[in-house]
C-alpha cells in the first residue's frame, strides 16, 4: 500500500517531489500570421487543494478528529455527522437554470460552500471515474490514478475504462491508496455508503468508495431513508448515497429535455427527504461529480476522428472522451501529433503536450510516477461547444446529446449545498 499524502502538503514542493517533478511549460511556438491557438496556461484550472471535489470528504473528515486528514474547505463547520448525497451530472449552472424545477435545491443555492454561495470544481477531466475517485479517495486525479474516462495502460499499451473497468486489472495496483471511508472507518467513525446494489462489488467502488458498511437499495426513497438511518446509528458518522438517473437522461435527451427536467423534479424530492429526517448533530451535502453541456449534431460542432486523416496521422490510441481527450501518439510523433492538433483544434481546444498539462496543474499539484504514462501524449480540453467523437471506435459515446469533461463553467462547477439540524 502506497503511503497516503496528506492533502495539506500536496501543495508544496516538498509533495511534488514525492510524485513525478513537474516540468516547466514549454515555450509557446511562433505562428506568424495563423490564428493562435488557446494558451495552455488560458484553461481554468481546478480549485485543487482548497475547494475541488476532492476536498470534500477530507474536511468533513477532519471536522470528526480523522488522522491524516485536513480541512481544506475552509468555509465548512465541523459537524459530527455528515452524509454527502451525490446527485450524478448535477452542474451548478444547470441547477440555477432549472430553479422552477428544483425548489428545494434552488433554496440552498445561496448557502452553497458554507454560506458563501460559491460552487466547488469538479476536477479535471469532469468526468464520473475521475470525480468519483477524487471523492472517495481525497486525491485528486494525478495522485489516485484515475486521470479519464478511458486512458492507457501502460503495462499493456491498451486502452482501459476505467467506468466500466474494462479490460480488468488489479484495482488495489491501479489506485494504492487507502479511502477516506476507510480511514474513518479506522478512528472509530460509522461509515456508509448507500447506493444501487449493482454497484457494491465493482472495481470502481472498491478503489474510489470502500470501507465502512455498504448498503443496496433500489430506489432513491429508500437510499434517502436508509442514509437517514446510518447517520443516526452513531456519534460520528460519514455516510455517502448517490443517485445516477440524471446523469443518463442528460446523455440520451440533454439539460433541455423533459425527461432529465423529470428526473431534476424527482431528485430535488428526494434530497428534501433525506433533509427532513436529519438526526441532531448532522449536516446533509447535496454535490455532483461534473455538469453538462448538449452538443448539437452537426459538422460544425461535432469533429469526427474516424473520418479526419489529420488528425489521425501519428495516433496510435484515442482516449478520454469527447471533450476531454487523451492522444497516445506512435513512438518519435509526439510533437508533430502535438502541432497538428493545435493546427486543427486549437482554437477551439486547449491542447497541451503532456508535460505542459501536467505543468499547468490540470490533473492536480502533484503526479505520482505511476500515473504519469496514462495520461495522454497530448491532452486536448475543449473550451467551445463542440464535440470530438469517434463514430466508429465510440459508437454510443458519439451519439449522446449531453456531454461532460472538459474545464468550462458548465462542466466544472457543481453545488456544496449544506442543510443542518
Amino acid at each position: 500500500m502506497a503511503t497516503r499524502p496528506s492533502p495539506a502538503a500536496a501543495q508544496g514542493p516538498a509533495a511534488r517531489a514525492q510524485g513525478r517533478p513537474v516540468p516547466a511549460p514549454a515555450p509557446a511556438p511562433a505562428w506568424d500570421d495563423q490564428p493562435q491557438p488557446l494558451a495552455v496556461e488560458s484553461a481554468p484550472v481546478p480549485q485543487y487543494g482548497s475547494g475541488s471535489l476532492a476536498d470534500l470528504l477530507p474536511t468533513l473528515a477532519a471536522g470528526m478528529g480523522v488522522p491524516e486528514m485536513t480541512a481544506a474547505i475552509p468555509e465548512l463547520t465541523p459537524v459530527d455527522r455528515a452524509c454527502v448525497f451525490l446527485i450524478d451530472g448535477l452542474g451548478w449552472e444547470q441547477l440555477k437554470a432549472h430553479p422552477e424545477d428544483a425548489p428545494f435545491l434552488t433554496s440552498l443555492l445561496a448557502g452553497s460552500r458554507g454560506g458563501t454561495g460559491r460552487p466547488l470544481t469538479a476536477g479535471y477531466p469532469a468526468t464520473t471515474a475521475t470525480s468519483l475517485a477524487s471523492v472517495g479517495t481525497g486525491l485528486p486525479p494525478g495522485a489516485h490514478g484515475l486521470p479519464g474516462y478511458t486512458v492507457r495502460d501502460p503495462a499493456t499499451g491498451e486502452l482501459m475504462n476505467q467506468l466500466r473497468w474494462q479490460p480488468y486489472t488489479d484495482p488495489g495496483t491501479w489506485q494504492p491508496y487507502p479511502t477516506v471511508f476507510q480511514l474513518a472507518q479506522r478512528a472509530g467513525v460509522h461509515a456508509a455508503q448507500v447506493s444501487s446494489p449493482a454497484f457494491e462489488s465493482t472495481p470502481l467502488t472498491r478503489v474510489a468508495l470502500s470501507g465502512g458498511t455498504f448498503l443496496g437499495r433500489l430506489t432513491g426513497e429508500e437510499r434517502m431513508d436508509v442514509a437517514a438511518e446510518q447517520l443516526a446509528a452513531a456519534d460520528r458518522a460519514l455516510v455517502y448515497t448517490y443517485y445516477s438517473e440524471l446523469d443518463g437522461a442528460g446523455h440520451r435527451y440533454g439539460i433541455d429535455s423533459d425527461t432529465w427536467r423529470g428526473q431534476l423534479m424527482h431528485v430535488d424530492r428526494l434530497a428534501q427527504r433525506l433533509a427532513e429526517q436529519l438526526p441532531p448533530r448532522s449536516a446533509l451535502y447535496v454535490t455532483a461529480d461534473h455538469g453538462m453541456i448538449d452538443i448539437p449534431f452537426d459538422e460544425q460542432h461535432r469533429y469526427d476522428f474516424d473520418e479526419d486523416w489529420e488528425l489521425r496521422a501519428g495516433v496510435a490510441l484515442l482516449g478520454g472522451e469527447g471533450r476531454a481527450r487523451h492522444v497516445y501518439a506512435v513512438p518519435g510523433a509526439e510533437s508533430d501529433v502535438l502541432t497538428c492538433w493545435r493546427e486543427v483544434l486549437g482554437e477551439q481546444f486547449w491542447v497541451a503536450s503532456r508535460d505542459e498539462a501536467v505543468a499547468a496543474g490540470w490533473f492536480g499539484p502533484r503526479i505520482d510516477e505511476r500515473v504519469y504514462a496514462r495520461i495522454g501524449d497530448v491532452v486536448a480540453a475543449a473550451r467551445d461547444d463542440v464535440l470530438l467523437i469517434a463514430s466508429e471506435r465510440e459508437p454510443k459515446e458519439s451519439s449522446m446529446v449531453g456531454n461532460h469533461g472538459s474545464m468550462t463553467p458548465a462542466e466544472q462547477l457543481v453545488p456544496l449545498l449544506e442543510v443542518r439540524s
